[in-house]
């Protein structure tokens, strides 16, 4: 079996993070943001296993435990979040967010 090379995992983390980007630009819905902040976040823990399998070296497996530990921070504190924003403006629109201002 033929080893993927970097380049084309290096590539399939971009579209992952690019498609994660974009939709955190274009979707409203919070709980639909939150998904798109962690395809972000696990483009960005592939592209450093990749780098990390590329050069022999356990870094990347590292780095990448460290990002999944803040991918599990962020679902805990944006569930929450996205709770108390439910019981305040009963809608997950992000646009509602201004009303809270007061």
């Amino acid at each position: 079996m033929a080893a993927v090379s970097l380049d084309h995992v290096l590539a399939l983390a971009a579209v992952l993070f690019a498609v994660g980007f974009v939709g955190l630009l274009t979707r409203r819905n919070l709980i639909v943001v939150l998904a798109c902040i962690e395809i972000m976040l696990n483009a960005a823990g592939l592209a450093f296993v990749a780098a990390g399998a590329r050069w022999g070296q356990a870094d990347g497996q590292v780095m990448f435990l460290f990002v999944l530990a803040m991918a599990a921070a962020e679902v805990a504190v944006g569930l929450a979040l996205a709770i108390r924003f439910r019981q305040a403006m009963k809608s997950l629109d992000v646009d509602d967010a201004d009303r809270l201002r007061g």
